[in-house]
């Protein structure tokens, strides 16, 4: 495929709402730019559909991206948010985490109406088509639509629905991730709640199935893990920053849980060598039962993620009130 981006398609309604604007990014890269009135805001890439920014009012940045990253097709950015579809990892015959995520998207004038009519209007549709190339390698036809919403308590969602086009009649099935990067202080200091007793995938032991022990998941070595049949939240508590990130998801069963640690940082060419201690992926995906759709079905698959202030070693914030929603 051309690294050349194609001319987005640009919405009427994107570029007479003041709080979404298109841009210019890096190595002249088109972004889209959501902005809340109270000062949050969000960037996200036409290319991959990558949101490579999340910062809260006070401009600080919540997601993670590596200084080494490479904004540079057909690389993929390493870090914020990477869309994993149709394949997660290297579980099929296409390279690893599929080709989404380095595909020049373009902005939906006219994106179908979602179920729920939300009254938020800083949000942006992005689309993305199966093109004669993507066919050679994976022989379907789909339609990806991706809502982009930035909330008015700063919160983001992302909402993916992927319909199948095909014209012969034929099913096609996919595994699915949002791989997103979020920034934390020292990872050392990071517990992850909602994940406790279940069973995961360990990546790095040829994915055998194993139940996870213990109150939380803290961190100390590489960790590379999916954990099957998880809660609609998770939480993420940051000790340092006494911030506590909460995960929401539909539609996505699977969670995974990645961190590089010391020496697979170094291996990697676009991720800083001692990156890792501020980095934390935590993946709502649907992969143990991979997503099978009939012409003319859709899936949708949603997470929203918000940041609330917290401490709980003083005991402030109680992370299961977190997760039961009280």
């Amino acid at each position: 495929m051309s690294s050349a981006a194609p001319s987005p398609v640009v919405a009427p309604a994107v570029t007479e709402n003041p709080t979404v604007q298109i841009c210019r990014g890096i190595n002249g890269l088109d972004k889209v730019v959501l902005r809340d009135f109270r000062g949050s805001s969000v960037e996200v890439y036409l290319y991959g559909a990558h949101v490579t920014s999340w910062k809260n009012e006070h401009g600080e940045e919540l997601l993670f991206v590596s200084s080494k990253a490479i904004f540079k097709p057909p690389k993929a950015i390493r870090g914020g948010i990477p869309i994993c579809f149709p394949q997660f990892s290297n579980l099929g015959p296409l390279e690893a985490h599929g080709f989404a995520r380095n595909r020049f998207w373009s902005v939906d004038p006219s994106p179908p109406p979602f179920p729920v009519n939300s009254s938020n209007k800083t949000y942006v549709d992005l689309l993305l088509k199966s093109t004669e190339e993507d066919m050679k390698i994976w022989p379907h036809s789909f339609e990806f639509r991706l809502r982009v919403t930035l909330g008015p308590a700063g919160d983001l969602m992302l909402t993916s629905r992927i319909r199948n086009t095909n014209p012969d009649g034929k099913p096609f099935t996919f595994t699915f991730a949002y791989h997103t990067y979020f920034s934390v202080s020292d990872i050392s200091e990071v517990r992850v709640e909602g994940l406790e007793t279940l069973d995961y995938l360990d990546n790095l032991q040829n994915r055998q199935r194993f139940t996870e022990q213990g109150d939380a998941i803290t961190f100390e070595s590489e960790v590379d893990k999916i954990y099957l049949s998880t809660p609609t939240k998770i939480a993420i508590l940051d000790h340092e920053k006494k911030r506590t990130f909460v995960i929401r998801k539909d539609g996505l069963s699977d969670a995974v849980v990645w961190n590089p640690w010391d020496k697979k940082a170094k291996s990697m060419a676009d991720f800083g060598d001692d990156e890792y201690k501020h980095m934390l992926c935590i993946e709502a995906a649907a992969i143990e039962k991979p997503i099978t759709l009939k012409p003319g079905e859709e899936w949708k698959g949603r997470q929203e993620l918000s940041a609330v202030p917290s401490s709980y070693c003083s005991g402030q914030l109680d992370p299961r009130r977190v997760l039961q929603g009280a």
